[in-house]
């Protein structure tokens, strides 16, 4: 039973924008804050962005501040990530999280690939 699906991945050169996109079961979407992640070759998997239940308070990892924005839709129990302005160290498996209080990871997406070409 999929529960967060991620789409909007790609291939775009630095400089670029992609819109990552996260569909959530509705009994998820509805109970938990969200968040994205990314992991690159190697390296550990890192909180990029979250946001609350409402969408009223969000937070931003410094590497992505003023070039990356979350939002969600919860009508439409999805949730996104504009990425603007992106960078060749942005590419990394990005992954959807629905998390519990204290930010506890309850279920994860299956992760959509962006690369950033220099």
């Amino acid at each position: 039973q999929v529960q967060l699906v991620e789409s909007g991945g790609g291939l775009v050169q630095a400089g670029g924008s992609l819109r990552l996109s996260c569909a959530a079961s509705e009994h998820i979407f509805s109970s938990y804050g969200m968040a994205w992640f990314r992991q690159a070759p190697g390296e550990e998997r890192e909180l990029v962005a979250a946001i609350t239940w409402t969408g009223s308070t969000t937070y931003y990892a410094d590497s992505v501040k003023g070039r990356f924005t979350i939002s969600r839709d919860n009508a439409k129990n999805t949730m996104y990530l504009q990425m603007n302005s992106l960078k060749p160290e942005d590419t990394a498996g990005y992954y959807c999280a629905a998390r519990r209080a204290g930010g506890v990871v309850a279920y994860w997406g299956q992760g959509t690939q962006v690369t950033v070409s220099s």
